[in-house]
């Protein structure tokens, strides 16, 4: 038996998916937590919430983390929520200088404190770098129902999305080799792929069904190599 893993981060490590035929979100039962604990038979204690921030994600660490101390391995996965932006504001606005929901320096600066609490609790933090989106996907998504040619003129250009959000994912694979901790690069396994968008949802965001099966391989692969028994 493998030993309890415990882990935080947002909807993609929580499971949920858009379902594109009933037109909404929901959790996928076959998440990649949910798999690897079926597949290994190791506990997956799964603190990941809908809709997290690293700001949220700390208070919920501080929460837990008498209990961090039980875990060898402590998997952090945050990051995607925190590069978006209020596009209704954006779209009203798009003249105006608009902020992401944590600045990157703030993202940085509280991703360490994370870091350091859960390492001082015992446990080895194991970091998630973020799966790619799509951005005219997600474009189309956050713009159906506003102003679709402010928010590009705001933007420069659609791809702005993927850079932005690339800049986030650079700071968290900086960290974790910086600081010499795992990372689970699960950003490059689907970028490997040929047809990458076949593994995300239609929001152009989330991983659906077939990119959590992807990301449950390379978590099982580290697990298998590196995870303690």
């Amino acid at each position: 038996m493998v030993s309890p893993i415990c882990l935080f981060g947002d909807s993609v490590a929580r499971g949920v998916i858009f379902d594109t035929a009933a037109g909404r979100y929901r959790f996928l039962k076959a998440c990649f937590a949910s798999t690897v604990e079926q597949e290994l038979q190791v506990r997956v204690d799964n603190f990941s919430k809908y809709g997290c921030t690293i700001l949220k994600g700390r208070d919920l660490i501080k929460k837990h983390a008498l209990e961090l101390g039980g875990y060898p391995y402590t998997a952090l996965e945050f990051g995607g929520n925190d590069c978006d932006f209020d596009w209704t504001d954006v779209s009203r606005h798009p003249d105006r200088e608009h902020y992401c929901r944590t600045p990157l320096p703030v993202f940085e600066k509280t991703y360490l404190e994370i870091i350091d609490e859960v390492s001082r609790q015992g446990s080895r933090p194991v970091l998630f770098s973020l799966p790619p989106v799509d951005p005219e996907r997600y474009f189309a998504r956050i713009s159906r129902e506003l102003n679709a040619e402010n928010i590009l003129h705001w933007l420069g250009d659609v791809g702005h999305i993927y850079r932005w959000h690339e800049m986030y994912n650079s700071a968290v694979c900086q960290m974790a080799y910086r600081l010499g901790l795992p990372l689970i690069d699960i950003r490059k396994v689907f970028l490997e792929s040929r047809n990458c968008l076949q593994y995300i949802c239609e929001d152009g965001i989330h991983p659906n069904a077939e990119g959590h099966a992807l990301i449950a391989e390379v978590v099982e692969g580290y697990v298998k190599q590196y995870g303690p028994a």
